[in-house]
């Protein structure tokens, strides 16, 4: 009986704790229901729900779509506005410590579905501000059935993102071919409707004629369906490649792809990258490709298994998607003078686990590669590239030193893994590994020329390991990513060419660091530093017939600096 009375009291404790306070100051909630339009509704009920979602009160809008809810006791609510003709909208977790006022807004099933965020291919993928994407964020109204039943659009109050963007950047690059000096970028980036995203980019090199780089992209959200883009690149280098001969090359392309949802469960993407490259000058020489794409994704909870088809070899992590070079397939020369681009077949089938914290996925491939393209650092002996032997079989870039030239097809199968983790202070850890072949160049007797050099070139069996760290430092808000892939040293090419977002050969080291942001920290100052094979390893010389020197490796040392202002 003691226990039975003890246990009583406790209850009656805690229901007393619980109950409001008879006397206890109350405030008013109040505000205005409108349409997407900025209309106000007339006749909208608003109910004032508390946390188990039962409704604590109920008004009706007068004429100026205005409402008011007095003798609110202090509390945790929600707020739900209905009208005829309307999806119901739902405030959460609001917190009413005085008097309130909120502001509340009606839409059709149409816009809510043009409202709906597309799922992200990876919810443990590091997105740059800049890289190309859909900026359906959770700051935006999304769709949801509550638990007794109806569909709302539930928004957190948050502002939209900012309709116009603009970045201007300046860089001085050295190590990458066709890009050598200064350079300037201007990036915007339209938001005209929630559903849709447009982005231009013009880069180009100051008081010179080294060339210009543009690009311009679309996409359009279509809910529940899917999404469509195009994008539209273009390469100009009037003096800056030599070939064969000739001067000045151009290189544009125009993507299209749709993505598709079927369900909860199935994603489709399909496109196809139409190319044309040309070499300018007395023997000129054009190259077009039509490369397409798709793949194919089952989700089941945290699970996915996918399909993927592509024929484009994919540009290393570090690339950004607005820049126009990102669209365009690698191009060199053949003994004959022959423009070629790189391309290939490429298909995988694979297992991806996504948690909150962590990222696993296996996956099988098989890959047919036609002129697999190979960088080489260069110390021409003549004076320009028509007094060296070189000159008939390479793109020679004289501002960079870079040269590009053609090796022969392979093809190769084989298998990749990674792991990503989540670790202490929001950074991120990742393991990976890769097996198949890659491209080795043998050695060769001394002053060989480049025709047989390529002619040598054979694939070997290979193995890849790669190491990455990335996060964001608290206080300076530094933002840095580093990694280590490595491979055999006599490898020229990487192991699965066609794995997204992988790592660049060897050291590699990335830094943005703001300067000065602004106070929604939308804007500011930014340095950048983004520096690849730091240490300069696996280069593979050799001394041509003429004296000339050309140093291959699967990835150049590269350094890019700058500074961006983004308004």
């Amino acid at each position: 009986m003691m226990r039975t009375a003890h246990l009583a009291g406790i209850a009656v404790f805690i229901a007393l704790g619980t109950a409001p306070v008879c006397g206890a100051a109350t405030v008013t909630v109040s505000g205005m229901v409108r349409d997407s339009a900025g209309v106000p509704q007339m006749g909208a009920e608003v109910q004032l729900l508390s946390a188990d979602l039962s409704v604590v009160a109920s008004v009706t809008t007068n004429g100026k779509g205005q409402f008011l809810i007095a003798s609110v006791v202090p509390g945790n609510y929600s707020l739900k506005a209905m009208g005829a003709y309307f999806l119901p909208s739902l405030r959460e977790n609001l917190r009413i410590r005085k008097a309130t006022v909120i502001n509340l807004t009606l839409n059709t099933l149409y816009e809510a579905m043009q409202w709906l965020p597309a799922k992200p291919r990876s919810s443990q993928s590091q997105v740059d501000d800049w890289a190309w994407t859909l900026k359906s964020a959770a700051n935006r109204p999304l769709l949801r059935w509550l638990e007794d039943g109806p569909l709302v659009v539930v928004s957190d109050g948050a502002g939209n993102a900012p309709k116009l963007k603009a970045r201007l950047m300046a860089t001085g690059q050295a190590g990458t071919f066709g890009e050598s000096g200064e350079r300037f970028s201007n990036t915007v980036e339209l938001t005209p409707a929630h559903s849709s995203e447009l982005l231009a980019r013009v880069d180009f090199a100051p008081d010179t004629d080294r060339g210009m780089e543009s690009m311009l992209g679309f996409r359009q959200d279509l809910g529940v369906a899917g999404s469509v883009q195009s994008v539209a690149a273009i390469a100009i280098h009037p003096d800056e490649v030599d070939g064969a001969g000739d001067q000045g090359m151009d290189e544009a392309a125009v993507n299209t792809s749709e993505m598709m949802h079927l369900g909860d469960e199935f994603e489709l993407e399909a496109g196809s990258t139409e190319v044309m490259g040309r070499i300018a000058g007395d023997r000129p020489a054009t190259a077009t490709a039509a490369l397409p794409y798709a793949s194919f994704e089952w989700r089941d909870g945290p699970s996915i298994v996918a399909y993927r088809l592509a024929t484009m070899v994919p540009k290393p992590e570090s690339s950004d998607q607005a820049e126009a070079g990102t669209w365009l397939p690698a191009a060199a020369v053949r003994d004959d003078g022959k423009l070629v681009l790189e391309r290939g077949l490429h298909q995988q089938i694979g297992y991806e686990r996504q948690t909150d914290h962590s990222d696993l996925a296996v996956l099988v491939y098989a890959d047919n590669i036609d002129n697999p393209i190979l960088d080489a650092m260069s110390r021409v002996a003549g004076s320009n590239l028509s007094d060296s032997s070189a000159a008939s079989s390479v793109l020679f870039d004289p501002g960079s030193g870079m040269v590009r030239s053609a090796a022969p097809g392979f093809s190769a199968t084989g298998v990749s893994a990674s792991f990503e983790r989540q670790i202490a202070g929001g950074n991120r850890i990742a393991v990976s590994y890769s097996s198949g072949s890659a491209l080795v160049m043998p050695a060769l007797p001394m002053a060989p020329p480049i025709s047989q050099m390529m002619a040598a070139t054979h694939a070997h069996r290979a193995q890849a390991y790669t190491l990455s760290f990335s996060g964001t430092l608290d206080g300076t808000h530094t933002r840095w990513r580093a990694s280590y892939r490595w491979q055999p040293e006599n490898t020229v090419t990487t192991v699965a060419p066609f794995e997204v977002n992988s790592a660049g050969p060897y050291l590699n080291l990335h830094i943005r660091q703001p300067i000065h942001l602004t106070r929604d920290g939308s804007g500011g100052f930014e340095a950048l530093l983004d520096v690849r094979n730091l240490l300069a390893q696996g280069y593979r010389p050799y001394i041509l017939s003429d004296g000339s020197l050309l140093i291959f490796a699967q990835g150049q040392r590269a350094v890019r600096g700058g500074v961006a202002f983004t308004f």
